[in-house]
């Protein structure tokens, strides 16, 4: 089958790639720079390079022949976004840049379309259970609005064609070569400096990049996946000092915990300017895979503990 991946060059479309080609998949990838081409490493996936994508209107010649679409290019979560409107900035890449290649999709012939979302779609924090996948959305900032808005586009497309689309919405994704927060904690666990967080009593659901990339291949082939929403996740949770424990253990170092009140890492967040990072730490979010389990017959292929151990291996040998 040949798949057409956008934002083949991030994270998770790198781990993806080398996932299908694996597989046997015959591969197309898009990345936004062409300097992003000779990062790659593969020598048997074809890329192109499209500088804006969402100004993008011709995809016919690079969608010729694609069966599979999966995409994953996307304006990220911006924690001090300077745009003036920054709705409108994530709409532009997020909303309408997506609505012209799934249209371009559609003529092309294309069987299924998975799109990787977000979970902030479902909101920030859970409270007494997880999300599910069919919970009314509750998006609470620019990113995550839009990320609905396009799974929306997604859906009315869906049912007036005859490509199957498929919305996955994950968690933080961890795992190796990984970047931003997840890669920050790391290297403050490293720092052996004391971390005021002991008296957090949180849960959160993440998913290792293996985990998401054997859920997208799941998505892919499987016939029942057509049409649907999921949430995806390791299908076990952490509480924050649990994770920072177990990182500071796999580093063969003692975790350094004290008791802070939750109320005044909060406070201590606002007066910084990092509160949204202070209430990550501090909030739950959990997700329920049970929809993954019944109608894809999915589980998550690697624990919790393999994945975080990978994700610290990696990242101490860079």
């Amino acid at each position: 089958m040949r798949v057409l991946v956008t934002g083949i060059s991030g994270f998770v479309g790198l781990h993806l790639a080398q996932r299908l080609v694996s597989d046997g998949y015959d591969v197309t990838g898009v990345v936004r720079r062409h300097s992003q081409l000779s990062s790659l490493g593969f020598a048997n996936v074809s890329c192109f390079s499209i500088n804006d994508i969402a100004t993008e209107r011709d995809w016919s010649i690079l969608l010729d022949s694609i069966d599979m679409v999966v995409h994953l290019a996307a304006r990220v979560h911006v924690m001090r976004d300077r745009a003036v409107d920054p709705l409108q900035a994530f709409r532009r890449v997020n909303v309408l840049a997506t609505k012209r290649l799934a249209n371009a999709a559609v003529t092309a012939g294309v069987v299924r379309f998975v799109y990787v979302s977000s979970i902030k779609v479902n909101g920030e924090r859970t409270s007494g259970r997880p999300f599910v996948a069919d919970d009314v959305p509750a998006p609470e900032d620019p990113y995550a609005m839009s990320k609905l808005e396009a799974e929306e586009l997604l859906s009315e497309l869906g049912e007036q064609s005859e490509t199957d689309f498929v919305t996955i919405r994950p968690p933080l994704v961890y795992g190796p070569r990984v970047r931003g927060n997840f890669e920050r904690l790391i290297n403050l666990v490293r720092t052996g400096l004391p971390l005021p967080l002991a008296a957090i009593k949180n849960r959160r659901s993440m998913v290792s990049v293996t985990n998401l990339v054997d859920f997208i291949v799941t998505c892919l082939q499987h016939p029942r996946a057509a049409g649907h929403t999921f949430l995806v996740s390791d299908g076990c949770d952490w509480s924050t000092p649990e994770l920072v424990s177990e990182i500071a253990l796999m580093m063969g170092k003692r975790p350094r915990l004290i008791p802070v009140p939750v109320s005044i890492l909060r406070m201590m967040g606002s007066t910084l300017g990092i509160r949204a990072a202070v209430d990550r730490l501090c909030d739950s979010l959990q997700i329920d895979i049970e929809k993954n389990r019944d109608l894809l017959q999915w589980v998550p292929v690697q624990s919790k503990k393999s994945a975080l151990r990978m994700t610290i291996e990696e990242n101490t040998s860079v």
